[in-house]
């Protein structure tokens, strides 16, 4: 008998593969990685974030995290200011430039997005709001610092 947990893990990975890269070629500018926009959405919701708190909440090797803010710091979609508490640490803002390229690119995604959900039935777009909260579940276990993916969360005592 087929595990009907495997089974729903591997339509609901193959389906947000499938959906993202929709919304990945529905926006316009293709200049902008997703990792590049995923790093600019975080800034907008978290601003004057440390580069260590950006490469944990986007799963940055040190590596990428460099070339990802040299590269966007270059294109004027943030900037870099020293800490007031520890001169040392840098605290990166997203731009006006960068909130203008965010906020277009949001739109157009947005816009394929609302096009796509007027194709469904009316049960259909009843649903989406309850598979987005799911879905959403799924990424704060996955990004939760006491998990891993893999675990089944803390160990009862």
């Amino acid at each position: 008998m087929i595990n009907v947990q495997s089974t729903t893990a591997k339509e609901v990975r193959r389906a947000v593969v499938r959906l993202n890269r929709c919304l990945r070629s529905a926006g316009t500018d293709r200049t902008l990685s997703t990792s590049k926009l995923s790093a600019l959405g975080f800034l907008y919701t978290n601003p004057s974030c440390s580069p260590g708190e950006l490469a944990v909440a986007e799963r940055l090797q040190p590596q990428s995290l460099t070339r990802l803010l040299s590269e966007l710091e270059g294109d004027g979609y943030i900037s870099r200011a020293k800490s007031n508490e520890d001169r040392r640490q840098s605290l990166l803002a997203i731009t006006q430039e960068g909130k203008k390229v965010l906020t277009r690119d949001m739109r157009e995604r947005d816009e394929w997005l609302m096009e796509a959900i007027s194709q469904l039935s009316e049960i259909e777009k009843q649903l989406l709001p309850i598979a987005a909260t799911i879905m959403n579940r799924l990424a704060e276990f996955v990004t939760s610092e006491d998990r891993h993916p893999g675990s089944r969360g803390p160990t009862e005592s």
